[in-house]
């Protein structure tokens, strides 16, 4: 018998590896696809796709799909006679062999012109390329893929950015280290004293109970600092910090003394304590973090401080492509150390769903696995070049209730609050197709009624949309009774996370954005919904009917309503087109409004609705949103559509004068200032609305926390200083050339300051941080190679045989007369390098 079933196990092995073989006769191993991009025709970009075949065995002329994810893109010419690409949804689309591809033989390779939407840098490139065979529809496998890009264009385009970069750069001084203020942000009252107090292993803290919180943490930093932790005293003795109350006007106020004698944090209330104690440690000097202290010379100051806003916060996006929970703690120590207080946590979109729910699994199991599939019943499809596996790259990934859990508490104790987003009714497809697996798998299980309890979709709605990022099905329908269910029962089990973290919890964000014509009006149940309820006047004003409903449940549940600007928006005909204008109704329901739009024809949207009553919280994407490219490099990641931000961005961002802080538009030019002209500017009523301003990253080209920590800094520096920092001289002097004037000596003290102090310090706080190095301006004049820095206290270096510097390069130090291919690039004390840039000269 054992003989006999070892017989039929052999056979059947054989059998499946027959047909493995019959499926997929090909090693995909093999297989490698090449992007070549030729140039650019008016608003399109021409392009040569080449699948090679480096095997030994024939690739077949049919029975198989290559997907992959891209900007939109169509086979062009007589190209189209062998091969077409089809899109599938979102930015997921599928090349298929027609009658006219023949077979590829061992290194054959196949060339195929596409023509796509224009590419302008490196971010628009395809990804994620994988085949799947005709006969196993269910099974993706990988291929290798690299791209060739216009060497000259692609040059031409750095050189020209360089140029720039270095006319930019000419009006920062270098100013000595000692010379510069030691406290960032900029504190509103900070005044140098004689002496240090000498810091080391022996210190002492003294504290009220109020503050042990923050004294305890600030005992467990220096533990790792000096090696040894503080001993808690009760009476004053040498070498030793106070931590007290006092009478400090502000919750977040207060005051720092360093005298050689002792250190002392004086704050009315805890948060105020533990900004005080994050001052005193940008007080330490930047390589404190690297190794083990025996002292720290702590200069002697004396610092009253508040901050300007009471909303400091950075928008994280993990629904796009997943981060770890080590990642969001490492962003809540460096937003906690320069003072930022809100971390506004952008928890799920149409590709992924990041949040374990109880009673729900399938928004975890389904919504937050991305890998090939054909109907999302198992994982929801690929996104953003995340492949055709799941669980192996951020397109997978997701928060248990205990990872979420010690995120809150870890967040609260520093004094940042969390604002959870729960993006609806558009961006929503991974919820939608979660809640379609729930409902299959109960329908099986003749559980009917159960079922259809939290279904966000109608299931006979043929309406026809498409949203902006290319989705067809992204969109709940708010006409559902079970949609609410499905959003009370979030909200109730995100309530009780945040109880059993002891986190505090005023909001929920709804998001509200990008929601595309044609959605609902074909949807019987909308249609049932309009008939009974006749004050709902027509499908666009489902939006109203919407927001209403969400706004009760969060009020009943003492929360309030925060969202994106659409939330205070309504449809309507202007001059024979829909859009989207100002909605009263709900500006006295204390809708909180993160408003983006500032581009061209909405410069003032912000004003419109604070003005309106509207609580604000100014998010502009010309300025703030840090997911953006620095400059129109090629080789610069980040999008482009909202313009380009680096660190000045933010730093030059006027919250109450808009209009002051509009330098560039949307493209990158000058902004024709006639344009603004007759724009709504804020009323004092509005200005007691704007409560903050935020920084977003969006996550979509972003696959590691080292590209994460690229995009986020040195440009959160900006952020953190407009945030607190009250209103600078340049801001408000009228004079054009006298603001001109204050703005460059501001600007100087500001790139100095964190390129010799506060990046730096990132280099081991808190682990480190993969910052972005900066690229160095580069200008030749009259044969000669002059090269500057933006951010002074890291070093160039370049070579002059066209090979790429190195540590042991020559340092730049005048300009260079050599002719020929010049490379330059920039380094960190610790010999770490950014980008580097090559000139002809």
């Amino acid at each position: 018998m054992k003989k006999f079933c070892i017989l039929i196990a052999l056979l059947f092995s054989g059998l499946i590896n027959a047909y493995a073989q019959s499926a997929s006769p090909f090693k995909i191993s093999d297989l490698h696809i090449t992007r070549e991009v030729l140039n650019n025709i008016d608003d399109k970009t021409l392009s040569v796709l080449t699948i090679t075949n480096n095997g030994k065995q024939t690739f077949p002329a049919g029975g198989w799909s290559i997907y992959f994810n891209s900007r939109p893109m169509q086979v062009t010419g007589i190209d189209s006679l062998s091969a077409g690409i089809k899109h599938i949804n979102g930015d997921l689309f599928r090349l298929y062999p027609l009658k006219g591809f023949a077979a590829l033989k061992s290194g054959a390779s196949k060339k195929i012109k596409v023509l796509s939407t224009e590419v302008k840098n490196i971010t628009d490139l395809s990804s994620g390329f994988y085949l799947v065979w005709d006969k196993t529809p269910s099974k993706g496998y990988n291929i290798k893929h690299t791209d060739i890009n216009p060497t000259q264009q692609v040059e031409k385009v750095e050189a020209e950015v360089a140029a720039q970069v270095f006319s930019r750069n000419k009006s920062i001084q270098d100013i000595p280290l000692d010379k510069l203020p030691k406290v960032f942000p900029t504190p509103v009252s900070y005044k140098e004293q004689e002496g240090a107090f000498k810091l080391t292993p022996e210190v002492s803290i003294i504290t009220e109970i109020e503050f042990d919180n923050e004294a305890n943490l600030f005992a467990d930093e220096l533990s790792a600092i000096l090696g040894k932790r503080p001993s808690f005293v009760q009476s004053p003795v040498k070498n030793i910090i106070v931590i007290k109350k006092g009478n400090i006007s502000g919750s977040e106020s207060y005051r720092l003394s360093v005298t050689p004698e002792s250190i002392v944090v004086t704050a009315a209330e805890p948060a105020g304590a533990f900004y005080g104690i994050q001052s005193l440690k940008t007080l330490f000097p930047s390589t404190s973090w690297g190794a083990i202290q025996k002292e720290i010379a702590v200069p002697a100051v004396e610092i009253e401080d508040a901050p300007r806003f009471g909303f400091r916060g950075f928008m994280m996006d993990v629904g796009r492509n997943f981060q770890a929970k080590k990642e969001v703690l490492k962003v809540l120590d460096v937003m906690a150390l320069y003072k930022m207080n809100v971390l506004h946590f952008h928890l799920n979109d149409d590709e992924g769903w990041r949040l374990e729910i109880q009673g729900l699994p399938e928004l975890t199991t389904i919504g937050s696995q991305r890998g090939h599939t054909i109907d999302d019943s198992k994982n929801i499809l690929p996104s953003y070049g995340s492949g055709s596996e799941i669980g192996v790259n951020s397109g997978s990934g997701f928060y248990t209730r205990s990872d979420f859990i010690e995120i809150l508490k870890y967040a609260t104790a520093r004094h940042i609050r969390v604002i959870p987003e729960i993006e609806t009714p558009g961006h929503a497809r991974a919820a939608i197709k979660s809640m379609d697996a729930r409902y299959e798998r109960l329908m099986k299980a003749g559980k009917k009624e159960e079922a259809g309890q939290y279904l966000l979709r109608d299931l006979n709605d043929k309406s026809i949309y498409e949203s902006v990022q290319g989705w067809n099905d992204n969109v709940i329908n708010v006409a559902l009774p079970s949609a609410y269910n499905f959003l009370e029962k979030v909200v109730d089990e995100i309530r009780i996370m945040y109880t059993e973290a002891n986190a505090p919890l005023a909001t929920i964000h709804f998001g509200g954005d990008e929601v595309a014509a044609g959605v609902w009006e074909k949807s019987p149940a909308v249609a049932n919904l309009l008939k009974t309820d006749t004050s709902i006047k027509g499908v666009d004003e489902m939006w109203h009917y919407y927001f209403s409903k969400v706004n009760n449940m969060l009020k009943a549940k003492q929360l309030y309503l925060s969202g994106w600007e659409e939330i205070g928006l309504r449809k309507a005909l202007v001059n024979g087109e829909k859009k989207m204008v100002l909605d009263d109704r709900f500006a006295n329901e204390n809708f909180h409004a993160d408003v983006w739009n500032n581009l061209s024809g909405n410069e003032d949207l912000a004003y419109k609705l604070a003005n309106a009553g509207y609580k604000v919280v100014l998010t502009c994407v010309t300025n703030l949103y840090l997911d953006l490219a620095t400059n129109k490099s090629f080789n610069e990641t980040g999008q482009y559509w909202g313009g380009y931000v680096d660190v000045e961005k933010p730093y030059y961002f006027v919250p109450y004068e808009l209009f002051k802080n509009l330098k560039e538009d949307e493209s990158g030019n000058p902004i024709d200032k006639k344009k603004l002209e007759g724009k709504t500017t804020l009323t004092e009523f509005g200005k007691s609305n704007i409560v903050g301003i935020q920084s977003p990253l969006w996550s979509e080209i972003i696959k590691t926390p080292e590209r994460f920590e690229y995009m986020l800094l040195p440009k959160l520096f900006g952020v953190a200083e407009r945030a607190w920092a009250k209103n600078p001289e340049w801001a408000i002097e009228t004079d054009t050339l006298k603001s001109k004037v204050l703005y460059n000596k501001d600007w100087s003290e500001f790139v100095n300051i964190i390129g010799k102090r506060e990046i730096p310090r990132l280099n081991h706080y808190s682990g480190g941080y993969n910052y972005r190095i900066p690229t160095p301006g580069v200008s030749i004049e009259s044969g000669r190679v002059s090269a500057n820095l933006q951010l002074p206290g890291f070093v160039i270096r370049y070579t002059t045989d066209g090979t790429e510097p190195t540590i042991n390069s020559t340092i730049y130090k005048s300009a260079i007369d050599t002719k020929g291919i010049i490379q330059l690039k920039v380094f960190n004390s610790e010999g770490k390098s950014g980008r580097s840039v090559k000139v002809q000269n």
